[in-house]
């Protein structure tokens, strides 16, 4: 069954959009190629990053550069945590690997960490926006 769907203002769709994400991050299927699943993790990252920003009724450029969005953060005052600001490394899932040749495969060990990373972002957001 589909989950009712918030209005797009509201932080908890933008987190449960993102938990969507990371769901689909960690579906490891035979033909499954892991920059698509890395895809989705930086996906998952970003949106809960927004929903950050939703939360705190500030707005957010249209971007998925991760490193823009934490600097924002940053800069109106809200401290990120380290393990957050690794998040960083995954904007390169939402350009270059994102279309074939574009970018170096992507291993399995990477494949792991980007979704080590976005479920510890998704879970931050979370507490932040109280929704945990």
């Amino acid at each position: 069954m589909k989950p009712k769907q918030l209005p797009p203002d509201d932080p908890r769709e933008w987190i449960r959009r993102a938990n969507s994400n990371l769901a689909l991050s960690g579906t490891v299927l035979k033909d499954v190629d892991f920059a698509d699943l890395c895809f989705d993790a930086q996906q998952a990252a970003e949106k809960s990053i927004k929903a950050v920003f939703i939360h705190r009724s500030e707005t957010f450029p249209y971007t998925h550069d991760i490193e823009k969005l934490i600097r924002l953060l940053e800069r109106n005052g809200l401290k990120v945590p380290k393990y957050v600001q690794a998040a960083k490394e995954l904007t390169r899932f939402a350009h270059k690997t994102r279309y074939p040749g574009m970018g170096k495969p992507v291993t399995r060990s990477e494949y792991r960490r980007a979704v080590r990373i976005a479920t510890a972002v998704v879970r931050w957001a979370e507490k932040h926006i109280g929704q945990s």
